[in-house]
C-alpha cells in the first residue's frame, strides 16, 4: 500500500475507533481475557502511571496523539497546563468530556504534518504512538519532540510489547510493521505497528542524543523516561 494511503486509512481507523477504544484499554469485549489477564493488565498499568509520575513533575506539558483522555487524566493532576493534539475530532471530544478541565488546550491535527511552538514545553508525553510512527518517519519525529521541549525539558512514552494477548481474540499480530484493525462492526482497516524492545530502542535513542530509560513493566508495556542531550 502507498504510505500517504496506509496512513490516511491509519486516521480513519482511530477516528472510526473512538467510541471503542477504551475496550481496548480496560480489557472489555473482544478484549476480554478473563479477570486474571485483567489483573495483570490493570498492575502493569498502574507501575507506568507511577513510573509516569515520578518522571513529569510539572509545568506545561505536550500530549501527543492523546486519545480518549486515559493518560490526559493524569497529566492534569500534575501539570499547570496541558496541550493535547490528535488527529481524530471524535476522540478529543470524549477526552474533553472525561477530563472536563480548563488548563487542558486541544489542538485537531495530524502529528506527522504539525509543528509545535518552537521551547515551549517543560514536557512532552505520548502514549500507544510511537508504534504508528513509520520507521522512516521515526528521526523526525523525534526532531520534532526534541524542538518542542525547553533545554532542560524531559519526554515520557509508553507502548506495547509484542503481545498477542494485548490485541483483540480476532486479531493476529505479527512483527511486519503493519497490522490489520477489526471494528466491532466488522470492518477492516491496515494500521503502521512496530513492535520495539526496551534495550534496542533505548540504544536508538541514545544514539540520537537523548538520555535515560526504556524499561518493560512485564509482559505488556514498555516505557521511557528520557532528556535531551
Amino acid at each position: 500500500m502507498d504510505k500517504g494511503a496506509l496512513l490516511q486509512e491509519q486516521v480513519d481507523y482511530y477516528r472510526a475507533r473512538a467510541g471503542e477504544y477504551d475496550e481496548w484499554f480496560f480489557r472489555q469485549g473482544r478484549y476480554d481475557r478473563g479477570p486474571a489477564h485483567r489483573d495483570a493488565w490493570l498492575a502493569e498499568v498502574a507501575i507506568v502511571e507511577a513510573a509516569l509520575t515520578r518522571s513529569l513533575t510539572g509545568g506545561d506539558v505536550l500530549e501527543l496523539a492523546c486519545g480518549t483522555g486515559l493518560w490526559t487524566r493524569r497529566l492534569v493532576e500534575k501539570h499547570q497546563r496541558v496541550v493535547a493534539v490528535d488527529v481524530s475530532p471524535e476522540t478529543i471530544a470524549i477526552n474533553r468530556a472525561r477530563v472536563h478541565c480548563d488548563r487542558v488546550e486541544y489542538i485537531v491535527a495530524d502529528l506527522f504534518d504539525w509543528v509545535p511552538p518552537a521551547a515551549a514545553f517543560d514536557s512532552v508525553f505520548f502514549g500507544f504512538w510511537l508504534s504508528h510512527v513509520p520507521a522512516d518517519r521515526f528521526d523526525r519525529f523525534w526532531a520534532m519532540v526534541r524542538s518542542a521541549l525547553k533545554p532542560d525539558g524531559s519526554v515520557f512514552f509508553v507502548d506495547s510489547l509484542f503481545e498477542q494477548a494485548s490485541t483483540a481474540q480476532d486479531h493476529v499480530i505479527d512483527q511486519s510493521g503493519l497490522a490489520r484493525r477489526r471494528l466491532n462492526d466488522g470492518r477492516e482497516f491496515s494500521v503502521v505497528k512496530i513492535f520495539y524492545e526496551p534495550a534496542p530502542l533505548q540504544r536508538q535513542l541514545l544514539e540520537r542524543g537523548w538520555n535515560g530509560q526504556v524499561a518493560a513493566s512485564g509482559q505488556f508495556f514498555l516505557y521511557g523516561s528520557l532528556s535531551a542531550g
